[in-house]
């Protein structure tokens, strides 16, 4: 127990001696959200890895810059373009949780404003296997509108074949 108090006092020495006001504990009030946030993207760039050394690709994507630092949203089609994955980060994108999203395909985030031309050139793009750059105008679950920046590729296993197509997103203004 004097252990304790020992240390208490010197806790309060050691506080009394610094020029702050507040406790330090409050600054954990605006780590703890990105803290949790963190730790769901580290969670998925093990997933992604995974799904990566599963599918044997031919290169290996840098998730942790695109979600850590870039803080972009990440989904992986298959062939078929049906999702197969989606960083949970999604949910802040657009209001849906990636278990609501897996299987189906990525044409439930558009709608009635959604540019036909635009969704021709991606569909054009992804028919002939090569890259795109694009903002669409999307749909949240609640219905409402986001324009959406769309960075697609697709990947190619070490034999050569489509394995996946990989689209990085992030709303914009």
């Amino acid at each position: 127990m004097s252990e304790i108090k020992a240390y208490d006092k010197a806790a309060n020495k050691f506080h009394d001696s610094l020029d702050i006001n507040s406790l330090p504990i409050t600054s954990w009030d605006m780590y703890a959200p990105h803290f949790v946030a963190v730790c769901k993207n580290y969670k998925d760039i093990e997933s992604l890895s995974l799904l990566a050394e599963t599918n044997e690709w031919s290169y290996q994507s840098h998730f942790a810059n695109e979600l850590l630092h870039k803080q972009q949203v990440i989904v992986v089609t298959d062939p078929q373009l049906k999702i197969v994955h989606a960083t949970k980060n999604i949910i802040d994108m657009n209001g849906y949780e990636p278990h609501e999203i897996i299987g189906k395909r990525p044409t439930i985030f558009q709608g009635a404003d959604t540019c036909k031309e635009t969704t021709g050139a991606i569909r054009k793009a992804v028919q002939s296997k090569t890259p795109f750059e694009t903002i669409i105008l999307n749909y949240r679950k609640d219905g409402s509108t986001y324009k959406c920046w769309i960075k697609g590729e697709p990947v190619f296993n070490t034999s050569g074949e489509v394995v996946n197509f990989i689209a990085y997103e992030k709303e914009v203004a």
